[in-house]
């Protein structure tokens, strides 16, 4: 096999922007695009392989034929044939709703064997007055919390930062969390689109309705730990390997390079993600495969790939994601 490119899933939602389709360099009819679907597993929206013999299949064919061949034969062992991970850039125009997302087990039991959400955010871009919302402030019961979003001041118990392009944000199952005006993001996140909306800001949707909330659904979903701080700090290094998040569900490391970097796939039993941020280049497993890598392009290689080098055009950002 060899490393695989897919085609674009875009989502036209109300708080949506302008700049996910000039970011990743293609035109589009649609408007209020918030959200690109990179790479995604989630049934209804199977990613469609664009490059090579296996243009045209889906992520789902592909991982029932090749398994832990794709996959890793751990990660098949663990996730079976549904894709365990879901790729997405964000462009928030407006405020997204506050919301949460349940862990694996309250998942399981409420939305038939369904996994949770436990997400990562890298802030790609960011304008000036960027901000986004991460974990509680204070202790609060889940009977003071359903009075605050009742009484219009759930948003006076969470963090609120600035952001700029850099930040990493770790989100485990459980907390509450909102992207803000002014943020363009690169989501990591397992494969699951269950959403609990805690919070919208008195909006209607794109039908011109008020959109559901989840309040009572979503008491049991939040996690009330209280933490000094949500925002994830990292090492910074130039052309080598920096390690951002690591949790069960994945591994993501970010790449800031100049010059050609490698990377040794073959102990990870794993399949590797690369989402490029910025800049271009190309990527060569070990077989001599290569693709271009651009902005706003994503590409999987197999779980049988024994390794790949990234080589830049001038300076190039990326994000390596596997499952450890």
């Amino acid at each position: 096999m060899y490393p695989l490119k897919f085609e674009n899933i875009f989502k036209s939602v109300v708080w949506g922007g302008e700049k996910i389709a000039p970011f990743k360099g293609v035109e589009t009819d649609q408007h209020n695009i918030g959200e690109s679907w990179e790479l995604s597993g989630v049934k209804g929206n199977e990613s469609v392989v664009a490059n090579g013999p296996l243009a045209g299949k889906t992520i789902a064919e592909l991982t029932a034929e090749y398994k832990g061949k794709l996959l890793g034969e751990k990660v098949y062992a663990k996730t079976g044939e549904e894709f365990p991970l879901l790729i997405k850039f964000i462009d928030a125009r407006d405020d997204l709703s506050i919301q949460v997302h349940p862990d694996d087990e309250l998942a399981a039991a409420r939305h038939d064997g369904s996994k949770g959400k436990t997400e990562m955010w890298y802030v790609v871009q960011a304008d000036e007055k960027a901000h986004l919302m991460s974990g509680l402030t204070k202790e609060i019961t889940p009977e003071e919390y359903a009075a605050k979003v009742e009484d219009n001041t759930i948003t006076e118990v969470l963090h609120d930062y600035d952001v700029h392009a850099g930040d990493v944000f770790f989100l485990p199952a459980g907390r509450i969390h909102s992207i803000g005006t002014g943020c363009f993001i690169a989501e990591i996140q397992q494969t699951s689109n269950i959403t609990y909306r805690i919070y919208d800001f008195g909006r209607v949707g794109l039908d011109g309705q008020p959109r559901e909330l989840h309040t009572e659904l979503s008491k049991a979903a939040i996690d009330y730990t209280v933490l000094p701080d949500y925002k994830t700090a990292y090492e910074q290094k130039p052309n080598q390997e920096n390690q951002i998040v690591d949790c069960e569900y994945f591994t993501t490391s970010l790449y800031e390079i100049d010059q050609p970097v490698s990377k040794d796939m073959a102990g990870l039993d794993s399949f590797m993600i690369v989402i490029c941020v910025e800049g271009q280049g190309t990527l060569t497993d070990n077989e001599g495969n290569a693709v271009t890598l651009r902005q706003g392009e994503t590409v999987l290689l197999p779980a049988c790939t024994k390794s790949f080098t990234l080589n830049p055009e001038g300076k190039m950002k990326a994000l390596t994601s596997y499952i450890r």
